[in-house]
C-alpha cells in the first residue's frame, strides 16, 4: 500500500484545503501539531510538495505552507506519484519480480490485478477538495 509519508502528505494537503482562507501561509508547527506528525518529517514531506508545486513555501518566522493549486487539480495520484512514486501500480503485491505479465506472474496476481486497477482509477479521479469536502460536510475533521 502507500507508505506512511505519503499518508501524511495527503492529510496535510487535506489540512491546507479546509482552511476558509485558501492563501493564509500555515505554520509548520500548527500542521504538525494539528495532524500529529512529527514537525521535521513533515516539514521535509511539505518541501517535497512545494518543490513539486503542489504547496507554496514561504520561509522566515511568519514562513509555512498554503497550497499552490486549486484543491480540485489536486489529484491523490499526483501526490501518490510525487511521494511514492509510480511503482505502487505497477509492481507486485508480494514483491516477485517477474509478476508483470500475464504468461509470467505470482500465485496473488490474477486476484491482486482487477483491485489494483480500481484502486489506480480512485487515486487518478479523487481530488483533495472532494476530500476535504467531504471532512467538513460531516465535521469529521478528527480523521485527518
Amino acid at each position: 500500500m502507500i507508505s506512511n509519508t505519503c499518508k501524511y502528505a495527503i492529510r496535510a494537503c487535506i489540512y491546507l484545503a479546509l482552511e476558509e482562507n485558501r492563501d493564509k501561509i500555515i505554520g509548520i508547527k500548527d500542521i504538525s501539531k494539528a495532524l500529529n506528525i512529527p514537525t521535521p518529517f513533515l516539514g521535509k514531506i511539505m518541501q517535497v510538495l512545494a518543490k513539486n508545486k503542489i504547496l507554496r513555501s514561504v520561509k522566515g518566522p511568519n514562513g509555512g505552507f498554503s497550497l499552490a493549486l486549486p484543491p480540485k487539480q489536486i489529484k491523490l495520484m499526483d501526490i501518490v506519484n510525487i511521494i511514492d512514486g509510480s511503482d505502487f501500480f505497477n509492481s507486485c503485491l508480494i514483491g516477485v519480480a517477474a509478476c508483470s505479465s500475464e504468461e509470467e506472474h505470482c500465485p496473488i496476481h490474477p486476484h491482486y490485478s482487477p483491485i489494483r486497477e480500481q484502486l489506480k482509477k480512485l487515486f487518478e479521479e479523487q481530488d483533495i477538495e472532494s476530500l476535504a469536502h467531504e471532512i467538513h460536510h460531516h465535521a469529521h475533521k478528527v480523521f485527518i
